[in-house]
Protein backbone atom coordinates (compact mmCIF):
# COMPACT_ATOMS: atom_id res chain seq x y z
CA UNK A 1 0.00 0.00 0.00
CA UNK A 2 1.31 3.64 -1.33
CA UNK A 3 1.66 5.76 1.58
CA UNK A 4 -0.47 8.71 -0.48
CA UNK A 5 -3.25 5.82 -0.01
CA UNK A 6 -2.98 5.00 3.50
CA UNK A 7 -2.98 9.11 3.84
CA UNK A 8 -6.40 9.94 2.43
CA UNK A 9 -7.73 7.33 4.72
CA UNK A 10 -6.21 8.97 7.39
CA UNK A 11 -7.23 12.30 6.94
CA UNK A 12 -10.55 11.51 8.14
CA UNK A 13 -11.16 12.08 11.60
CA UNK A 14 -14.20 11.91 13.60
CA UNK A 15 -12.73 14.26 16.05
CA UNK A 16 -9.50 16.28 16.94
CA UNK A 17 -8.64 14.11 19.67
CA UNK A 18 -9.60 10.66 18.56
CA UNK A 19 -8.93 8.45 15.30
CA UNK A 20 -12.25 6.72 13.31
CA UNK A 21 -12.93 3.39 14.68
CA UNK A 22 -13.60 0.48 12.76
CA UNK A 23 -14.66 -2.41 13.25
CA UNK A 24 -13.71 -5.67 11.43
CA UNK A 25 -16.43 -8.79 11.66
CA UNK A 26 -15.29 -12.24 10.20
CA UNK A 27 -15.40 -15.70 11.58
CA UNK A 28 -12.23 -16.31 10.01
CA UNK A 29 -8.95 -15.63 11.90
CA UNK A 30 -7.32 -15.48 8.43
CA UNK A 31 -9.54 -12.80 7.16
CA UNK A 32 -9.18 -10.87 10.31
CA UNK A 33 -5.36 -10.78 10.25
CA UNK A 34 -5.29 -9.38 6.77
CA UNK A 35 -7.71 -6.61 7.17
CA UNK A 36 -6.13 -5.72 10.28
CA UNK A 37 -2.66 -5.68 8.89
CA UNK A 38 -3.58 -3.86 5.97
CA UNK A 39 -5.31 -1.34 8.70
CA UNK A 40 -2.53 -1.04 10.90
CA UNK A 41 -0.39 1.77 9.35
CA UNK A 42 -3.51 3.77 9.03
CA UNK A 43 -4.45 6.50 11.78
CA UNK A 44 -7.32 3.90 12.65
CA UNK A 45 -8.77 2.17 15.87
CA UNK A 46 -9.16 -1.21 14.88
CA UNK A 47 -11.24 -3.89 16.67
CA UNK A 48 -12.54 -7.33 15.83
CA UNK A 49 -15.09 -9.56 16.46
CA UNK A 50 -15.19 -13.25 15.58
CA UNK A 51 -19.19 -13.63 15.57
CA UNK A 52 -22.18 -11.25 15.14
CA UNK A 53 -22.86 -11.33 19.07
CA UNK A 54 -19.40 -10.56 20.29
CA UNK A 55 -19.32 -7.46 17.06
CA UNK A 56 -23.24 -6.37 18.55
CA UNK A 57 -21.33 -6.30 22.59
CA UNK A 58 -18.65 -3.88 21.01
CA UNK A 59 -20.92 -1.72 19.23
CA UNK A 60 -23.20 -1.54 21.88
CA UNK A 61 -19.96 -0.33 24.02
CA UNK A 62 -18.65 1.73 22.13
CA UNK A 63 -19.97 2.23 18.52
CA UNK A 64 -17.93 2.41 15.53
CA UNK A 65 -17.49 4.90 12.75
CA UNK A 66 -17.33 2.31 10.32
CA UNK A 67 -18.09 -1.93 10.23
CA UNK A 68 -16.22 -4.45 7.68
CA UNK A 69 -18.60 -7.27 8.26
CA UNK A 70 -18.73 -10.61 7.07
CA UNK A 71 -22.30 -12.01 6.41
CA UNK A 72 -21.69 -15.81 6.62
CA UNK A 73 -21.02 -16.69 10.77
CA UNK A 74 -22.18 -19.50 12.47
CA UNK A 75 -24.77 -18.45 15.39
CA UNK A 76 -25.61 -14.52 15.26
CA UNK A 77 -24.67 -13.89 11.48
CA UNK A 78 -24.02 -11.18 9.32
CA UNK A 79 -27.56 -10.58 8.58
CA UNK A 80 -29.08 -10.67 11.91
CA UNK A 81 -26.68 -7.81 12.57
CA UNK A 82 -27.43 -5.57 9.73
CA UNK A 83 -30.85 -6.39 10.72
CA UNK A 84 -29.94 -4.79 14.64
CA UNK A 85 -28.28 -2.05 13.02
CA UNK A 86 -31.10 -0.66 11.06
CA UNK A 87 -33.42 -1.38 13.79
CA UNK A 88 -31.62 1.29 16.44
CA UNK A 89 -31.19 4.79 15.49
CA UNK A 90 -28.18 5.50 16.68
CA UNK A 91 -26.65 2.71 14.60
CA UNK A 92 -28.65 3.09 11.82
CA UNK A 93 -25.91 5.66 10.28
CA UNK A 94 -22.55 3.78 10.84
CA UNK A 95 -21.83 2.77 7.27
CA UNK A 96 -21.27 -1.33 6.58
CA UNK A 97 -19.02 -2.84 3.97
CA UNK A 98 -20.15 -6.83 3.37
CA UNK A 99 -16.71 -8.99 3.35
CA UNK A 100 -17.92 -11.84 1.32
CA UNK A 101 -17.11 -13.72 -2.20
CA UNK A 102 -17.49 -12.30 -5.39
CA UNK A 103 -19.51 -15.31 -6.12
CA UNK A 104 -22.07 -14.78 -3.74
CA UNK A 105 -24.07 -12.11 -5.08
CA UNK A 106 -27.23 -13.11 -4.06
CA UNK A 107 -26.13 -12.65 -0.47
CA UNK A 108 -24.57 -9.60 -1.27
CA UNK A 109 -27.57 -7.81 -2.68
CA UNK A 110 -29.87 -9.04 -0.02
CA UNK A 111 -26.74 -7.79 2.43
CA UNK A 112 -27.17 -4.16 0.29
CA UNK A 113 -31.05 -3.79 0.84
CA UNK A 114 -30.59 -4.30 4.19
CA UNK A 115 -28.73 -1.78 4.68
CA UNK A 116 -25.14 -2.20 3.59
CA UNK A 117 -24.03 0.59 2.13
CA UNK A 118 -20.84 -1.51 -0.14
CA UNK A 119 -19.20 -4.58 -0.81
CA UNK A 120 -15.35 -6.06 -0.72
CA UNK A 121 -14.56 -9.09 -2.54
CA UNK A 122 -12.79 -12.08 -1.17
CA UNK A 123 -9.71 -12.04 -1.63
CA UNK A 124 -9.50 -8.49 -1.62
CA UNK A 125 -7.41 -5.77 -3.14
CA UNK A 126 -5.71 -3.69 -0.94
CA UNK A 127 -6.57 -0.64 -3.34
CA UNK A 128 -10.55 -1.39 -3.08
CA UNK A 129 -10.11 -2.07 0.20
CA UNK A 130 -8.67 1.45 0.67
CA UNK A 131 -11.09 3.31 -1.29
CA UNK A 132 -14.42 1.18 0.18
CA UNK A 133 -12.42 2.70 3.72
CA UNK A 134 -12.02 6.43 2.83
CA UNK A 135 -15.87 5.79 0.78
CA UNK A 136 -17.25 4.90 4.25
CA UNK A 137 -15.16 7.33 7.00
CA UNK A 138 -16.67 10.35 4.78
CA UNK A 139 -19.52 9.23 4.51
CA UNK A 140 -19.71 8.56 8.56
CA UNK A 141 -18.16 12.21 8.62
CA UNK A 142 -21.00 13.74 6.24
CA UNK A 143 -23.77 12.02 8.43
CA UNK A 144 -22.19 13.29 12.19
CA UNK A 145 -21.47 17.07 10.50
CA UNK A 146 -25.71 16.95 9.22
CA UNK A 147 -26.30 15.50 12.51
CA UNK A 148 -24.60 18.41 14.56
CA UNK A 149 -25.89 20.88 12.14
CA UNK A 150 -30.05 19.61 12.82
CA UNK A 151 -29.18 19.02 16.81
CA UNK A 152 -28.07 22.90 16.24
CA UNK A 153 -31.19 24.17 14.76
CA UNK A 154 -33.31 22.14 17.53
CA UNK A 155 -31.03 23.94 20.00
CA UNK A 156 -32.03 27.47 18.57
CA UNK A 157 -35.74 26.59 18.15
CA UNK A 158 -35.92 25.46 21.67
CA UNK A 159 -34.85 29.06 22.41
CA UNK A 160 -36.94 30.45 20.80
CA UNK A 161 -40.20 28.59 22.24
CA UNK A 162 -38.30 29.44 25.73
CA UNK A 163 -38.00 33.38 24.51
CA UNK A 164 -41.74 33.25 22.85
CA UNK A 165 -42.81 31.56 26.32
CA UNK A 166 -42.09 34.59 28.13
CA UNK A 167 -44.65 36.32 26.21
CA UNK A 168 -47.70 34.52 27.11
CA UNK A 169 -48.45 35.13 30.44
CA UNK A 170 -47.08 33.29 33.23
CA UNK A 171 -50.42 33.82 35.71
CA UNK A 172 -53.60 34.91 35.03
CA UNK A 173 -55.40 37.78 36.90
CA UNK A 174 -58.26 36.55 39.07
CA UNK A 175 -60.52 39.73 40.14
CA UNK A 176 -63.03 39.04 42.94
CA UNK A 177 -65.93 37.37 41.31
CA UNK A 178 -64.56 35.78 38.17
CA UNK A 179 -63.28 33.07 37.08
CA UNK A 180 -60.09 33.28 34.04
CA UNK A 181 -58.78 29.95 32.40
CA UNK A 182 -56.28 29.62 29.45
CA UNK A 183 -55.04 26.95 27.35
CA UNK A 184 -52.25 27.06 25.18
CA UNK A 185 -50.68 24.31 23.38
CA UNK A 186 -48.47 24.97 20.49
CA UNK A 187 -48.10 22.81 17.44
CA UNK A 188 -44.32 23.01 16.83
CA UNK A 189 -41.19 24.40 18.86
CA UNK A 190 -42.66 27.63 17.91
CA UNK A 191 -46.41 29.22 17.53
CA UNK A 192 -47.68 31.51 16.06
CA UNK A 193 -51.41 31.80 18.70
CA UNK A 194 -50.77 34.14 21.29
CA UNK A 195 -53.23 35.32 24.51
CA UNK A 196 -53.12 37.81 27.08
CA UNK A 197 -55.16 39.01 30.15
CA UNK A 198 -54.06 41.54 32.27
CA UNK A 199 -55.02 44.55 34.14
CA UNK A 200 -55.62 47.75 32.42
CA UNK A 201 -56.73 49.86 35.19
CA UNK A 202 -58.10 49.52 38.89
CA UNK A 203 -61.69 47.20 37.59
CA UNK A 204 -60.39 46.97 33.71
CA UNK A 205 -59.25 43.77 32.35
CA UNK A 206 -57.78 42.95 29.06
CA UNK A 207 -58.37 40.27 27.00
CA UNK A 208 -56.22 39.00 23.67
CA UNK A 209 -56.13 36.31 21.55
CA UNK A 210 -54.92 36.22 18.19
CA UNK A 211 -53.81 33.89 15.29
CA UNK A 212 -50.57 34.86 13.02
CA UNK A 213 -51.13 33.53 9.70
CA UNK A 214 -48.95 30.64 8.54
CA UNK A 215 -46.88 28.47 10.83
CA UNK A 216 -42.95 28.23 12.21
CA UNK A 217 -40.51 30.40 13.13
CA UNK A 218 -42.08 33.50 10.89
CA UNK A 219 -45.08 33.88 12.26
CA UNK A 220 -43.64 33.25 15.76
CA UNK A 221 -41.56 36.49 15.50
CA UNK A 222 -44.47 38.18 14.24
CA UNK A 223 -46.74 37.26 17.02
CA UNK A 224 -44.41 38.47 19.32
CA UNK A 225 -44.64 41.89 17.38
CA UNK A 226 -48.12 41.73 17.68
CA UNK A 227 -48.82 40.88 21.51
CA UNK A 228 -46.35 43.74 22.27
CA UNK A 229 -47.47 46.17 20.07
CA UNK A 230 -51.61 45.46 21.36
CA UNK A 231 -50.33 45.31 25.50
CA UNK A 232 -48.22 48.21 25.05
CA UNK A 233 -51.36 50.25 23.76
CA UNK A 234 -53.36 49.39 26.58
CA UNK A 235 -50.89 50.16 29.06
CA UNK A 236 -49.18 53.44 27.64
CA UNK A 237 -50.54 55.47 30.00
CA UNK A 238 -48.92 53.78 32.73
CA UNK A 239 -45.12 54.90 31.25
CA UNK A 240 -43.93 58.28 33.02
CA UNK A 241 -43.40 59.64 29.76
CA UNK A 242 -46.29 61.48 27.71
CA UNK A 243 -47.06 58.87 24.94
CA UNK A 244 -49.77 60.98 23.60
CA UNK A 245 -52.04 58.12 23.80
CA UNK A 246 -55.97 57.56 25.29
CA UNK A 247 -56.38 56.28 28.66
CA UNK A 248 -57.73 53.54 29.08
CA UNK A 249 -60.46 54.95 31.54
CA UNK A 250 -61.93 55.14 27.85
CA UNK A 251 -62.26 51.27 26.90
CA UNK A 252 -63.42 51.86 23.59
CA UNK A 253 -60.91 54.80 22.91
CA UNK A 254 -58.27 52.60 23.94
CA UNK A 255 -59.54 49.55 22.07
CA UNK A 256 -59.76 51.38 18.65
CA UNK A 257 -56.76 53.39 19.03
CA UNK A 258 -54.17 49.97 19.74
CA UNK A 259 -56.24 48.14 16.75
CA UNK A 260 -55.98 50.82 14.26
CA UNK A 261 -51.97 51.53 15.43
CA UNK A 262 -51.26 48.49 15.13
CA UNK A 263 -52.65 47.53 11.33
CA UNK A 264 -50.74 50.27 10.31
CA UNK A 265 -48.00 49.76 11.79
CA UNK A 266 -47.74 46.39 10.07
CA UNK A 267 -49.36 47.12 6.79
CA UNK A 268 -47.10 50.18 5.48
CA UNK A 269 -43.50 48.97 7.56
CA UNK A 270 -43.79 45.61 6.95
CA UNK A 271 -44.38 44.77 3.35
CA UNK A 272 -44.22 41.32 3.69
CA UNK A 273 -45.91 41.08 7.15
CA UNK A 274 -48.03 38.62 8.57
CA UNK A 275 -51.62 39.53 8.70
CA UNK A 276 -53.17 38.62 11.91
CA UNK A 277 -56.83 37.90 13.39
CA UNK A 278 -57.21 38.31 16.86
CA UNK A 279 -60.03 39.08 19.95
CA UNK A 280 -59.20 41.93 21.67
CA UNK A 281 -61.31 43.53 24.42
CA UNK A 282 -61.80 44.89 27.97
CA UNK A 283 -63.89 43.91 30.68
CA UNK A 284 -65.38 45.99 32.98
CA UNK A 285 -65.01 43.12 36.53
CA UNK A 286 -67.44 45.84 38.55
CA UNK A 287 -70.09 45.82 36.38
CA UNK A 288 -69.77 42.94 33.80
CA UNK A 289 -69.67 45.21 30.77
CA UNK A 290 -67.53 44.23 27.99
CA UNK A 291 -66.32 46.70 25.14
CA UNK A 292 -64.06 44.50 22.19
CA UNK A 293 -62.63 44.72 18.59
CA UNK A 294 -63.01 41.16 16.81
CA UNK A 295 -60.65 41.64 13.74
CA UNK A 296 -61.80 38.90 11.29
CA UNK A 297 -60.91 36.41 14.32
CA UNK A 298 -63.47 33.00 14.72
CA UNK A 299 -66.78 33.90 16.86
CA UNK A 300 -66.28 33.81 20.07
CA UNK A 301 -69.14 32.33 22.63
CA UNK A 302 -70.80 33.66 25.58
CA UNK A 303 -72.72 30.59 27.25
CA UNK A 304 -75.05 30.96 29.92
CA UNK A 305 -76.05 27.63 31.19
CA UNK A 306 -76.40 25.29 28.65
CA UNK A 307 -76.73 27.61 25.67
CA UNK A 308 -75.07 29.83 23.59
CA UNK A 309 -76.40 33.24 24.68
CA UNK A 310 -74.51 35.72 22.13
CA UNK A 311 -71.97 34.64 18.96
CA UNK A 312 -69.95 37.54 18.94
CA UNK A 313 -68.92 38.12 15.29
CA UNK A 314 -66.24 40.04 13.69
CA UNK A 315 -66.05 43.66 13.69
CA UNK A 316 -63.90 44.28 11.11
CA UNK A 317 -60.90 42.98 9.01
CA UNK A 318 -57.66 40.92 9.88
CA UNK A 319 -55.16 42.79 11.22
CA UNK A 320 -51.75 43.70 9.18
CA UNK A 321 -53.65 43.54 6.21
CA UNK A 322 -55.20 46.85 4.68
CA UNK A 323 -53.56 49.89 6.07
CA UNK A 324 -56.76 51.97 6.39
CA UNK A 325 -59.25 49.37 7.91
CA UNK A 326 -62.19 50.17 9.71
CA UNK A 327 -62.29 48.49 13.11
CA UNK A 328 -65.92 49.17 14.79
CA UNK A 329 -65.83 48.59 19.01
CA UNK A 330 -68.51 47.30 20.36
CA UNK A 331 -69.66 46.45 23.54
CA UNK A 332 -71.92 43.28 25.61
CA UNK A 333 -72.53 42.72 28.97
CA UNK A 334 -71.66 39.59 31.43
CA UNK A 335 -74.07 38.65 33.76
CA UNK A 336 -73.62 36.32 37.07
CA UNK A 337 -73.13 32.72 35.59
CA UNK A 338 -72.09 33.70 32.11
CA UNK A 339 -68.93 32.63 30.41
CA UNK A 340 -66.91 34.69 27.89
CA UNK A 341 -65.20 32.00 25.42
CA UNK A 342 -62.00 32.63 23.15
CA UNK A 343 -60.27 30.43 20.99
CA UNK A 344 -58.05 29.84 17.87
CA UNK A 345 -59.28 27.53 15.00
CA UNK A 346 -56.70 25.11 16.42
CA UNK A 347 -59.58 24.16 18.43
CA UNK A 348 -62.45 22.84 15.74
CA UNK A 349 -59.81 22.20 13.13
CA UNK A 350 -57.77 19.66 15.16
CA UNK A 351 -57.13 16.62 13.64
CA UNK A 352 -57.25 13.12 14.90
CA UNK A 353 -55.10 10.15 13.41
CA UNK A 354 -57.46 9.57 10.47
CA UNK A 355 -57.47 13.59 9.38
CA UNK A 356 -61.12 14.27 10.78
CA UNK A 357 -61.46 17.49 12.59
CA UNK A 358 -63.02 18.09 16.21
CA UNK A 359 -65.72 20.33 14.47
CA UNK A 360 -67.43 23.46 15.81
CA UNK A 361 -70.44 21.18 16.01
CA UNK A 362 -68.81 19.43 18.79
CA UNK A 363 -66.93 22.39 20.47
CA UNK A 364 -70.28 23.99 20.97
CA UNK A 365 -71.80 21.02 22.41
CA UNK A 366 -69.04 20.37 24.74
CA UNK A 367 -69.37 24.37 26.24
CA UNK A 368 -73.00 23.84 26.16
CA UNK A 369 -73.16 20.68 28.54
CA UNK A 370 -75.78 20.93 30.92
CA UNK A 371 -74.90 21.00 35.11
CA UNK A 372 -70.89 21.73 34.95
CA UNK A 373 -68.68 24.20 36.88
CA UNK A 374 -66.82 26.63 34.76
CA UNK A 375 -63.57 24.43 36.22
CA UNK A 376 -65.79 21.30 34.63
CA UNK A 377 -66.58 22.83 31.77
CA UNK A 378 -62.81 23.67 30.68
CA UNK A 379 -61.41 20.87 32.02
CA UNK A 380 -63.89 18.74 30.28
CA UNK A 381 -63.10 19.70 26.82
CA UNK A 382 -59.52 19.94 26.86
CA UNK A 383 -59.85 16.21 27.84
CA UNK A 384 -62.11 15.88 24.58
CA UNK A 385 -59.43 17.47 22.87
CA UNK A 386 -56.49 15.16 24.23
CA UNK A 387 -59.12 11.74 23.33
CA UNK A 388 -59.48 13.54 19.64
CA UNK A 389 -55.49 14.12 18.92
CA UNK A 390 -54.43 11.15 20.50
CA UNK A 391 -52.06 9.28 18.51
CA UNK A 392 -52.10 12.39 15.62
CA UNK A 393 -49.55 14.73 14.61
CA UNK A 394 -50.79 17.97 15.83
CA UNK A 395 -51.74 20.20 12.69
CA UNK A 396 -52.32 23.97 14.64
CA UNK A 397 -51.38 25.87 17.51
CA UNK A 398 -54.20 25.22 20.41
CA UNK A 399 -55.49 28.35 22.24
CA UNK A 400 -58.26 29.02 24.87
CA UNK A 401 -59.34 31.78 27.09
CA UNK A 402 -62.29 31.55 29.30
CA UNK A 403 -63.61 34.07 31.64
CA UNK A 404 -66.53 33.12 33.88
CA UNK A 405 -68.16 35.31 36.09
CA UNK A 406 -69.59 33.81 39.34
CA UNK A 407 -73.45 33.54 39.68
Amino acid sequence: MTGKRMQSAANLRRSADRPPRVLLVDDEPFNLDLLEQELTEEDLEVVTATDGTQALQIIAASPPDMIFLDLMMPGVDGFSVLEQLQADDAWRAIPVVIVSAASDLANVVRGIKMGAVDFLPKPFEPAILQARLAAGLEKKRLRDLELQYFQSLERELEIGREIQAGFLPTSLPQPQGWLVQAHFQAAHEVAGDFYDAFEVAPGKLGLLLGDVTDKGVGSALYMALYRSLLRVTLLSDTFPEDLDAPSCTEPEGCLLHGVRLVNRYISRFHENGMFATLFFGILDTDSGSLCYVNAGHDPAYVIHGDEIRTTIQPTGPMVGAIPEAEYEVRNLGLAPGECLVLYSDGVPDAQDAGGAMFGAERFRALLTEPGLSPQARFAALLEALDRHLEGAAQYDDITLLMVSRDE
